[in-house]
Formats: C-alpha cells, structure tokens, sequence
C-alpha cells in the first residue's frame, strides 16, 4: 500500500491519528509499507553509524596519544566517552518506553546525550529487533485514544432533541 493510499484510509478514517515515528511515519500501526524493511535499515544504518563513530574516536584517542598531553588527559576522555554514552543509552531506552516529564532534565542533559551519541545508536540498534523505536509507547497511545473514541460515539444515540418524551405511568 503507498502511502498517498494510507494517507487516504486515515483520513476517511474519523477518530484520533496514529502519531509518526521517526523513519517510520505510520507504517507502525498495521506493519506495512516496508516496516520489516525500514526496521532492518535502521539497525544496520545505526550499527554502522556506532561503528564509524567508534573509529573516528579511537583515531582521536590515538592523536592525544601521538600528542604526548599524558595519561591524566588520555584517561579523562575516555571515561567522559563511556560515561556520556551509557547514560545517552540509559535515556534514549527510556524514551522509548515513556514520555519525558515537561519538567524533567532533557534539557540540561542534551550536550551530555550529544557527546554519547554512541549510546543513543547503539539503544536504536537493539531496539530495532524487537520493534520500531518507540512504537510501543505509541501503539498504546493510541489504542487508548481509540478506545476512549469508540466508547464516547457508542454511547450516542442521536439527536436528544428529536426524542419523544417519556409518558407518564
């Protein structure tokens, strides 16, 4: 089905949308248009991704090397690294699952998730062979939006106006 099709069957379609995912849009809701095929892209894209970004870091580790700055400094950088990437990890596994609070620590943690960026790849590529990232949340979402529409239009049964009025016994 392409999506000017989908794009149509939703919009005939009345009740709450399906929300897109990222590299996805709502092929998530019935697994068509290429969901197996986009899911296996997107791990093997963020697993090399991982990778390259593994080796551009080794080559700068090895410059600080050839640098001579010291172990102290040496050392520094890759505990930094490794510390910024499991929590990169930690929180984009979370977002997956949950929403960010609107006053939770996004924000102030956006230059910590942008230095791990490792972690976050690495949290898309597993991620990606169990689902989409983050269709769960939203597959949830919206099966209780749907629900919730479904049980306000079946307690309608018309206009009220037009209805007769009770006889007295």
């Amino acid at each position: 089905m392409s999506d000017d099709q989908r794009d149509q069957r939703d919009q005939s379609t009345a009740g709450p949308r399906p929300e897109p995912i990222r590299f996805f849009g709502t092929t998530w809701v019935h697994h068509d248009g290429g969901y197996a095929l986009r899911r296996a892209a997107l791990a093997l894209g963020s697993l090399v991704t991982a990778v390259a970004a593994a080796v551009l870091l080794r080559l700068s580790y090895e410059g600080l090397e050839i640098g001579n700055v010291g172990p102290f400094l040496s050392i520094s950088v890759v505990v930094l690294f490794a510390i910024a990437s499991s929590i990169a990890f930690v929180k984009t596994w979370d977002s997956f699952s949950r929403r960010p609070r609107p006053s939770s620590d996004e924000a102030a943690l956006k230059g910590l998730k942008t230095i791990g960026f490792i972690g976050s790849l690495i949290a898309y590529f597993l991620r990606c062979f169990a689902e989409a990232p983050g269709e769960k949340l939203r597959r949830a979402e919206y099966e209780r939006a749907s629900a919730e529409y479904a049980r306000r239009r079946s307690t309608r049964t018309g206009n009220p106006a037009a209805r007769r009025p009770k006889r007295k016994k």
